[in-house]
């Protein structure tokens, strides 16, 4: 049996951070948190870093230079997920936007044959439309959003019972509390977004089920004096909420409103693109040009079309131009997106989790690398 202890780095749980600890680690599993090394056990140094469960990321749209759309196979999502491997997330939902509904029945065969084949990474299925507002479609193609029918919810009740996970993004606008009762009903993780209703209605709408709010305060009807919105819907307590912490999508002072609003509800996703780990410097979504600069992916007229994001890079901007504390932080990258899956397929946890799992995070937290191949490059 090898016994191994890693000393000198913080430990993260997946809920809180622990100083001055020792990570042990038997036969290639963290076996538990300890304050000292034990008797029989190799020492490895890791001189500073942090050491924490690997990232789950509740909103990916590519990355590795491919988008997962319609037309994706299991190589597509394969590619993504080691692309966002190399830089700490080791869980992740393949995220489809609006599209046609041949393409969504298509995401759900791939995604179930992913599963199927045991793909690192995948967890389950995002659907980000096409049941939104036209009036906060923010880059999504409005020729293809439409309100959810008959057909639509049966397609998602399939899914849902086929997939380990499934995570609906909808309008509160364009579906009845009955429709979300239903879905939540069969485990679909429903969440608000890119919605133009009020406070009442996304008030209703959480109390049918729904569970969290994607990319908080974009594409989402805003807070106001007189009319909260889903912004303050949100704010005001009503489910989870992910944040695209890269400093574009949300300037830090309103992370920070957010923060204090609700410090246990807010959870980290990169919304990430097909750039991210590689150097493209554009690609098409749904037949548009999409362009990379400097940090930015935008439409030719300058709408934001998701971001070049990592989750290290989410962590660092919350550590620093936000001043989150670092345990809170990870936690929102780590434990808090995973405890809004229906199956966590182990995720989000460091005790019990192979190596493989485990990631060290640099001590600027801007990057990070499985632990398990720690003696490669830390990715950004």
């Amino acid at each position: 049996m090898e016994r191994l202890a890693y000393v000198g780095a913080a430990i993260h749980d997946g809920a809180r951070l622990h100083e001055n600890r020792v990570l042990l680690v038997s036969d290639g599993v963290v076996e538990g948190i300890a304050e000292a090394v034990p008797e029989g056990y190799a020492r490895r140094d890791l001189k500073g870093d942090t050491l924490c469960p690997g990232f789950v990321d509740l909103q990916v749209n590519g990355g590795g230079g491919v988008m997962f759309d319609g037309g994706a196979d299991v190589g597509t999502l394969r590619t993504i997920a080691a692309a966002h491997r190399r830089t700490g997330t080791v869980g992740l939902l393949p995220t489809l936007i609006t599209d046609r509904p041949e393409a969504s029945a298509a995401a759900v065969e791939t995604v179930a044959r992913a599963v199927a084949e045991g793909v690192p990474g995948i967890l389950g299925l995002h659907l980000e439309g096409p049941h939104l507002s036209q009036a906060r479609k923010g880059a999504h193609d409005p020729g293809l959003i439409r309100p959810i029918g008959a057909a639509d919810m049966e397609i998602l009740l399939g899914a849902a019972a086929r997939l380990p996970n499934l995570m609906l993004t909808v309008a509160a606008e364009t579906v009845t509390p009955e429709q979300i009762t239903r879905l939540d009903a069969a485990g679909v993780i429903v969440s608000l977004g890119h919605s133009d209703a009020g406070y009442d209605a996304c008030r209703a709408a959480f109390a049918a089920g729904a569970r969290c709010t994607t990319h908080l305060y974009n594409a989402m009807s805003g807070l106001g004096h007189r009319e909260p919105g889903l912004v303050g819907a949100t704010l005001d307590g009503a489910g989870a909420a992910g944040l695209i912490a890269d400093a574009i999508h949300v300037h830090p002072a309103a992370i920070r409103i957010a923060m204090r609003a609700r410090p246990e509800g807010l959870f980290l996703v990169t919304d990430a693109m097909a750039p991210v780990g590689s150097e493209i410097a554009e690609f098409t979504l749904n037949g548009r040009r999409i362009l990379r600069r400097d940090g930015r992916l935008t439409l030719a007229d300058g709408t934001l079309a998701g971001a070049d994001l990592t989750m290290p890079r989410a962590i660092a901007v919350m550590t620093g131009e936000v001043g989150t504390d670092p345990g809170t932080a990870i936690a929102m990258a780590t434990g808090r997106p995973a405890a809004l899956l229906r199956d966590r397929r182990g995720a989000g946890r460091l005790v019990g989790a192979p190596l493989s799992r485990v990631v060290r995070l640099a001590a600027d937290y801007s990057a990070a690398a499985p632990l398990s191949e720690a003696g490669a490059a830390i990715s950004r």
